[in-house]
């Protein structure tokens, strides 16, 4: 996850560059009055989400795999503390009715 994030913020941060330069070589509008450094990354934003969404896919795919790997570990360890929990239950309950039934 920690490399998709990197990558995605490379990639961010590549067109932010670009957009500055374009902006400043004045290829690309400079925003209205004080806005210009908003409208630049505002605008490099717009650019790297797609650029990001096609790039990254395979990347990203990975990350969801790692992810849902670890959900399903975390659900896994749920039940068996619950199954735990209730054979325990059973068990105690069984206990405390035989003991009834003795005295």
């Amino acid at each position: 996850m920690l490399r998709y994030t990197l990558m995605r913020l490379g990639i961010f941060v590549g067109c932010l560059v670009v957009v500055w330069g374009l902006v400043y070589s004045g290829l690309a509008p400079r925003g209205l009055g004080d806005s210009n450094g908003l409208w630049v990354v505002l605008l490099a934003l717009v650019l790297s989400a797609p650029i990001s969404f096609v790039v990254l896919r395979k990347e990203r795919d990975r990350a969801s795999e790692r992810i849902v790997r670890r959900v399903d570990r975390v659900k896994a360890n749920l039940e068996a503390n619950r199954t735990m929990e209730d054979t325990g239950d059973d068990a105690a309950r069984s206990q405390g009715q035989a003991q009834g039934q003795t005295s």
